[in-house]
């Protein structure tokens, strides 16, 4: 049930996000986040291989 929650406070800081920004402001701000989200999945993948190739275990 955690997730749910995660899902609703989105859901709320979407819609008070929609009541005082502009749509183009929206755009720019979903855009920005799309490549944050992005971004940190790249940084999670490079860091789970590193740690393949130097275990501190050896």
């Amino acid at each position: 049930m955690y997730s749910c929650k995660n899902l609703y406070y989105l859901s709320t800081v979407a819609c008070m996000l929609t009541e005082c920004l502009s749509q183009a402001e929206l755009e720019i701000l979903a855009a920005d986040l799309r490549t944050l989200g992005e971004m940190i999945d790249a940084a999670l993948v490079r860091q789970a291989q590193c740690s393949q190739y130097h275990d501190p275990a050896d």
